[in-house]
């Protein structure tokens, strides 16, 4: 369904429509969706897939996408330990990922 969803929001900005978009900030940085995209697919859209560190400082990324694995925890407005697979976009929302963090 991501890939349905990404790829149809894509066209439809290639060809000039504005349609619905929600723009939120990774890491500080804009990114534009469509309207029911998770935080999980919005980091991957946005060209990576780091949304933790784990203890030791490995780079880890989303596994299960339900919930289960607590893979996909990142920061989202200040709110730390958020289920970005579980966690719906919206507009001016600010997620922070594990991404930049150097592994210890």
């Amino acid at each position: 369904m991501f890939e349905f969803a990404a790829h149809t929001f894509a066209n439809n900005r290639a060809n000039g429509d504005k349609g619905d978009s929600i723009t939120l900030s990774i890491n500080a940085r804009a990114v534009s969706v469509a309207p029911g995209v998770s935080v999980a697919a919005a980091i991957a859209m946005a060209g990576s897939i780091v949304t933790r560190r784990s203890v030791g400082g490995a780079a880890r990324a989303p596994l299960c996408g339900m919930g289960v694995c607590q893979e996909c925890r990142v920061t989202i407005d200040g709110r730390p330990h958020q289920l970005s697979c579980q966690t719906l976009c919206a507009d001016g929302m600010h997620v922070q990922t594990g991404a930049s963090e150097r592994a210890a």
